[in-house]
């Protein structure tokens, strides 16, 4: 264990005193006021926990199957862009922590490394790409071609961007992405490598897509394809209905919408929504393994996690973030054996007392 790390709170704050102001403020900070950026990490300390005793368990395993292959923990890596400003090693490092911790990388469509650079760092990890779509239709085509190339598994459409979010931390700070550091996604939008803002990068992309273009979508891709940014049981019926084979469940981490819905109270109403044909996903707020148990007790098959892995990566490359991703782990095995259970897949609304009934005495 590094010295002075026990939780992921501690490699945050390490993270933190190792960026300048304008990553900083890129990678922790939210839109608007960040209301919902710190309601996503509080949502989860509402519900309280009803363990079980002598139920005979001599041994707990944190393994599942998600899209239908083993991961060592349901917890998977989120994708999170320009990797780069944080690590010289970027992507490349992450995808190694994730292969070995076990579980699923992401890589973002504004990823600094391309999926076959990813694929070749971590051949043996699992692999899924998220998608933006650009309003260069070839542009699109290209990145998911080159990414199930690659071995990738499953395609995640985000679908709560574009446009981008007010995110004032970047105005304050003119956070802007150097040439040095390419995104190649973006520069063959551009036709070549430059500077360019948050902004810029999204008016790239399209905002014309509707629920009947998923299918087609799938169709180019040629493997699963997820759907990412739904808070509303509504949103989750039609991407079933059009042939999602997962929803996520997010508000990217805050950083869209202020006030939405925190991501611990839209899961349950999108779980009962996919009622078991679709796999559920949830992210936003996920710091403790307790929460990933909560979580599962919810509904969701696996959840991702974002800046505590990228929090990781800035302070230790990818032994920081194998660190995260093993130690929120261990948490998680830590709340099954103390809840009475032997597997994650144990986990239900039994062992789950509301954030509306915690409270005996009112003011």
């Amino acid at each position: 264990m590094p010295e002075g790390w026990v939780n992921v709170f501690d490699v945050q704050r390490e993270a933190e005193r190792k960026l300048g102001p304008g990553p900083l403020g890129y990678f922790s900070g939210g839109a608007g006021d960040e209301l919902t950026v710190r309601e996503n990490v509080e949502a989860w300390k509402g519900w309280r926990l009803r363990p079980r005793q002598l139920t005979g368990n001599e041994s707990v395993s944190t393994a599942v199957e998600v899209l239908g292959a083993p991961v060592a923990a349901p917890i998977l890596v989120a994708p999170v862009a320009y990797q780069r400003m944080l690590h010289p090693e970027g992507e490349t490092a992450t995808a190694r922590a994730a292969a070995a911790a076990g579980t699923v990388m992401c890589l973002s469509t504004l990823a600094t490394a391309t999926p076959t650079e990813v694929a070749a760092a971590a051949p043996g990890g699992r692999r899924w790409f998220q998608l933006y779509p650009f309003s260069d239709a070839a542009v699109t085509r290209a990145l998911m071609a080159e990414a199930v190339a690659a071995g990738f598994e499953a395609v995640i459409l985000t679908v709560d961007a574009p446009p981008g979010g007010k995110r004032e931390q970047d105005q304050r700070t003119g956070f802007a992405i150097p040439p040095e550091v390419e995104i190649p996604s973006v520069a063959a939008a551009l036709g070549g490598a430059q500077s360019f803002s948050v902004t810029r990068t999204f008016d790239l992309m399209t905002r014309s897509l509707t629920w009947d273009d998923l299918g087609e979508v799938a169709a180019e891709a040629g493997v699963p394809l997820l759907v990412k940014g739904l808070l509303t049981a509504e949103d989750a019926e039609l991407a079933v209905a059009h042939g999602a084979a997962g929803v996520v469940v997010s508000n990217h981490g805050g950083r869209q919408l202020d006030r939405s819905v925190t991501t611990a109270e839209a899961l349950p109403e999108i779980v009962e929504a996919v009622a078991g044909r679709a796999t559920v996903l949830v992210d936003g707020g996920i710091r403790r393994g307790i929460d990933v148990a909560i979580a599962l007790a919810l509904g969701a098959d696996a959840v991702l996690v974002g800046r505590p892995a990228i929090w990781g990566l800035t302070a230790g490359g990818t032994e920081g973030a194998e660190w995260v991703l093993r130690t929120l782990a261990e948490e998680l095995e830590l709340a099954l054996a103390l809840l009475g259970v032997a597997s994650p897949r144990d986990l239900s609304h039994e062992h789950l007392r509301s954030p509306l009934t915690t409270r005996v005495y009112s003011d």
